[in-house]
């Protein structure tokens, strides 16, 4: 481990020697993660980019893409783009990275399941706003804005977030 790794404990998310509250999934930390459990998956996941709602906020870090409307993300394990992001329209099931609400204005990517993604093994983990604390996330990280704010422009290439069994 190293300080710009993102590690998750029972007592919060730890980075560069700061603790953040967060939320996990609804299913709990799980070492057999499979699409639609709501856990959140047990490994050392990459942190593989960054996304970002330009008309919500300014870029939080020079790598930073922004979130366009029409961008989705395939959750649908039949299709060839299955955790992946695409565009609409797109027939498969998907998320919209583009809500209404703020929880998607700011996201961490993780590698869980990608770039060759299993089908059936789950969509990416993501990291990103809290709807509230203690509110479980779909198997996601969720951070309070400020937090999440804080650690993308601070966070590196090179940092992992690190999920313990």
């Amino acid at each position: 481990m190293t300080p710009d790794d993102l590690v998750l404990s029972p007592l919060g998310l730890r980075f560069r020697g700061a603790r953040y509250p967060c939320s996990i999934g609804r299913g709990g930390i799980s070492a057999r993660k499979r699409e639609g459990d709501g856990a959140t998956p047990v490994g050392v996941h990459r942190i593989v980019g960054m996304i970002y709602r330009p008309d919500r906020m300014v870029r939080p870090a020079d790598w930073a893409v922004p979130i366009r409307p029409g961008d989705l993300w395939s959750d649908d394990p039949g299709d060839d783009d299955y955790n992946r992001m695409v565009r609409a329209p797109y027939r498969h099931s998907h998320e919209a990275l583009r809500r209404g609400d703020p929880l998607y204005d700011l996201v961490l990517v993780t590698d869980w399941n990608w770039p060759y993604a299993v089908p059936g093994r789950g969509s990416c983990i993501f990291i990103h706003r809290w709807r509230r604390p203690g509110y479980p996330t779909a198997g996601c990280i969720g951070l309070r804005p400020d937090h999440l704010r804080r650690i993308a422009g601070k966070i590196t290439c090179g940092s992992r977030l690190i999920v313990k069994g």
